[in-house]
């Protein structure tokens, strides 16, 4: 993998898990929160995106069009089931799991519908995300603590799943189709904010509550949130997705850390050894 990717990948893991932490600390917004920042991001993004066009002028057409509506349509299942996990988890806990779960399927996707081939090292690495994976999603001992676990394991999953197959199709969009990673992103913001505008305005009182209470937030995540995506898609463009995949995961133990420090989430100890674990198999997947 080039010096190139490597930077691009890492800056967009950074602001992809500051903008989870911002999400949780928003958690209660769910769809409306999702449209906030949504229609923030679109505003911020459409300066670019022409500049961009004018640059490039990308020859999208219809296949291009309808690819990218599937795009705004998992990603709208991806914010949505997210926000739900972190109304009921901790960001240390569905945070972890939902990036360990989408990368060990992403990857798989990325060898069965991409044919890409990992080698040993690779595997191995996969190995160690799913023993992190166990290891996060050890349930504690009280009957309230082991309701909460159990339904943050199943939206951190959900979650999961959902990030595995935009990945996959995201990749096939800017190396395949060859959609500039900022209209891709634009696109997709803007359709999540028009397919949640019938939503958002019959929680008319919720919008105006939330955005006073969590301007600060909307605005960091729209802001953090498509560019961490552009910079992880600007390097699958030329690099395979299952290296871009895993190396975003380094998000797994800052998002455990930033639980852990700023939200004072329990089972620290154990939670991040799982994250660590899962770095370490990230470390070895984008080495093999």
């Amino acid at each position: 993998m080039s010096i190139a990717a490597v930077l691009l990948i890492l800056a967009s893991a950074f602001m992809h898990a500051i903008w989870n932490l911002l999400a949780k600390r928003a958690g209660v917004g769910g769809a409306v929160f999702v449209w906030l920042f949504t229609a923030c991001s679109s505003l911020l993004l459409w300066p670019v995106a022409v500049a961009v066009y004018l640059v490039e002028k990308p020859d999208i057409g219809w296949p291009g069009f309808g690819g990218m509506c599937v795009t705004a349509i998992l990603h709208l299942l991806y914010f949505i089931v997210l926000q739900r996990g972190y109304r009921v988890g901790d960001l240390s806990l569905v945070y972890p799991l939902a990036r360990g779960t989408g990368l060990t399927l992403s990857t798989i996707m990325a060898v069965v519908i991409l044919s890409e081939r990992p080698g040993p090292v690779t595997i191995g690495g996969l190995v160690l995300v799913v023993l992190g994976v166990v290891l996060l999603t050890w349930r504690g001992k009280s009957p309230e603590s082991e309701e909460k676990t159990r339904a943050a394991i199943k939206w951190g999953i959900l979650c999961g799943m959902s990030i595995g197959v935009y990945s996959v199709w995201d990749k096939y969009m800017v190396s395949g189709v060859n959609v500039p990673p900022v209209l891709l992103e634009l696109f997709t913001g803007f359709a999540l904010c028009v397919m949640l505008t019938p939503h958002a305005w019959t929680k008319r009182d919720m919008v105006r509550s939330l955005w006073s209470s969590h301007r600060r937030e909307v605005i960091g995540v729209a802001i953090l949130a498509p560019a961490s995506y552009i910079l992880a898609l600007t390097a699958m463009s030329f690099t395979p997705l299952s290296s871009v995949a895993p190396s975003r995961e380094i998000s797994i133990l800052i998002g455990a850390v930033l639980g852990t420090r700023f939200l004072g989430e329990q089972h620290t100890t154990r939670r991040l050894i799982a994250a660590g674990s899962m770095v370490f198999g990230v470390i070895a997947i984008a080495l093999g």
